[in-house]
């Protein structure tokens, strides 16, 4: 039997060590925390996109009774850029999230299952990898490409 270890490549950083954009985009996705509604989960996420034309779009996690019914941030946004502006492609997406005590989480928090799909897609459709930054209090991830969350994804690109 052979063994597989796939490329994984996360870094760790503060916002400090980050560039002006990518700050800014991590700055508009703290902010975006602020509208999400989790009134069920009491946990708010925010997110931002960054598209290839400078525009940057937000979203936020809205909760619904009916579970299935609800929509993570990552997806609010991407959907809302795709909707937006469809033939731009994504080249940033940062996500942060609060606490039920409305405190900025001080881990970063990472993607649902279904929003990496939503990535792997995002990416497939326009041919490129999207970089992504986790934000947290105590420290930051940055990737470049859902493939470092997702090795063994089911992708065309």
């Amino acid at each position: 039997m052979k063994r597989l270890e796939p490329n994984i490549d996360i870094s760790e950083c503060q916002l400090e060590e980050l560039t002006a954009d990518e700050q800014q985009l991590v700055k508009k996705a703290i902010e975006a925390t602020d509208r999400a509604y989790a009134p069920y989960s009491h946990f708010s996420v925010g997110a931002a996109v960054l598209l290839a034309n400078g525009r940057v779009v937000v979203g936020c996690n809205q909760e619904n009774a009916a579970y299935p019914a609800s929509l993570c941030a990552e997806r609010t946004a991407l959907f809302a850029a795709g909707a937006q502006y469809p033939d731009t492609p994504v080249v940033m997406l940062a996500v942060a999230a609060r606490t039920s005590r409305g405190d900025l989480q001080d881990e970063p928090v990472s993607p649902c299952g279904s929003c990496r799909q939503v990535l792997i897609e995002t990416e497939t459709r326009f041919r490129r990898p999207v970089r992504i930054i986790l934000y947290g209090r105590r420290c930051l991830y940055v990737m470049d490409g859902i493939r470092h969350l997702m090795p063994l994804s089911f992708s065309k690109f």
